[in-house]
C-alpha cells in the first residue's frame, strides 16, 4: 500500500454525494450568498476593529489560545489565513445583518411571545412502568426516598445519573407539551405527579420557574431566531432554481454524454 494518497476535488464531491451531504452543502452556500447580497443592498459596512473583535471571539470559541493552536486548527481544516479572515467576515456580516433587520422588532416580539420565554430548572427520571412511577411518587411525597436517591437507582445513562437527572434551564418550547403544561402550572420546588407520554412516564422535580426578562442574552437569542427564520424562508424561495442548476452539474457522466 502506498504511503500517500491523492484526493481530488471530484473525489470530495463524489463522497459528499454518496454521504447525502450535498443538500446541506448547497443550503450553506445559498445562505451565505443571500446574506452577502442582503448586506450589499443594505449598505452595511464593517470596520477593522469589528473584524479584529470578531476574530478574537472566534478563536475563543474554538479554544485557540496560542498562535500554535491557531495554525494547527487551520491546518486540520485545510484553511489558509485568508480563509480564516473570510470566516470572520462572514460571521460578522451575518450578525450585523440580523441586527439591521430585527433589532427594532425584538421588544414587540418578546411581549407578544413572553410565555415562550418562561424557563424552568428541572430534574427528570423516565420509566416504562406507570405503576412503578406512581409508587415512587408516593414514596417521594412521604419522604421515604429523595429524588437524588431515586435518580441514582433508576437512571441508566451514567452522566445523567451522576447529575441526578438534571435537565438544566429550559424554555417552555424545549419541553414536551404535556410536560410543559404541568411544569409551568406548578409552584416549585415540588415533585409532579407521573406524566405519561409516548416516550415513557416522567417523574419531574421542578426546582425553579424563571420568569422571562429581556436582558442582553435573550435579546440576542430572539434576534438570532428571527434571523434564522428569515434566512430559512429566503433559502426555500431559491431552492427550486438552485436544484435545477445542481441537477445538471451533478448528474452521472454517462447521462451528460447522452445529452451531449
Amino acid at each position: 500500500m502506498t504511503e500517500h494518497l491523492t484526493i481530488s476535488i471530484s473525489d470530495i464531491i463524489h463522497s459528499l454525494k454518496l454521504s447525502c451531504q450535498i443538500p446541506e452543502v448547497v443550503k450553506t452556500i445559498t445562505s451565505q450568498k443571500i446574506i452577502t447580497e442582503a448586506v450589499r443592498e443594505a449598505g452595511i459596512e464593517v470596520t477593522e476593529t469589528e473584524l479584529q473583535s470578531e476574530g478574537d471571539k472566534l478563536r475563543l470559541d474554538k479554544k485557540l489560545v496560542t498562535a500554535k493552536d491557531t495554525w494547527a486548527w487551520l491546518h486540520k481544516h485545510h484553511l489558509s489565513v485568508r480563509d480564516f479572515e473570510e470566516l470572520v467576515y462572514n460571521s460578522l456580516i451575518s450578525k450585523k445583518l440580523a441586527n439591521y433587520l430585527f433589532s427594532e422588532q425584538v421588544k414587540k416580539f418578546f411581549y407578544e411571545h413572553q410565555l415562550d420565554y418562561e424557563a424552568a430548572v428541572t430534574y427528570e427520571v423516565t420509566f416504562e412502568d406507570r405503576d412503578l412511577a406512581l409508587e415512587l411518587f408516593c414514596a417521594l411525597e412521604e419522604g421515604e426516598i429523595t429524588f437524588p436517591e431515586m435518580a441514582r437507582l433508576y437512571i441508566q445513562d451514567l452522566e445523567l445519573r451522576r447529575a441526578y437527572g438534571y435537565q438544566g434551564v429550559r424554555y417552555r418550547k424545549d419541553f414536551r407539551p404535556e410536560i410543559a403544561a404541568a411544569v409551568f402550572a406548578s409552584s416549585p420546588p415540588r415533585i409532579l405527579k407521573p406524566i405519561t407520554t409516548p416516550k415513557g412516564v416522567y417523574l419531574v422535580w421542578v426546582e425553579e420557574i424563571i420568569q422571562p426578562k429581556l436582558d442582553e442574552k435573550l435579546h440576542d437569542k430572539i434576534i438570532s431566531e428571527m434571523f434564522a427564520d428569515w434566512l430559512k424562508q429566503q433559502v426555500e424561495g431559491m431552492a427550486m432554481v438552485t436544484q435545477l442548476d445542481l441537477d445538471i452539474y451533478l448528474q452521472p457522466e454517462e447521462q451528460m454524454c447522452q445529452q451531449s
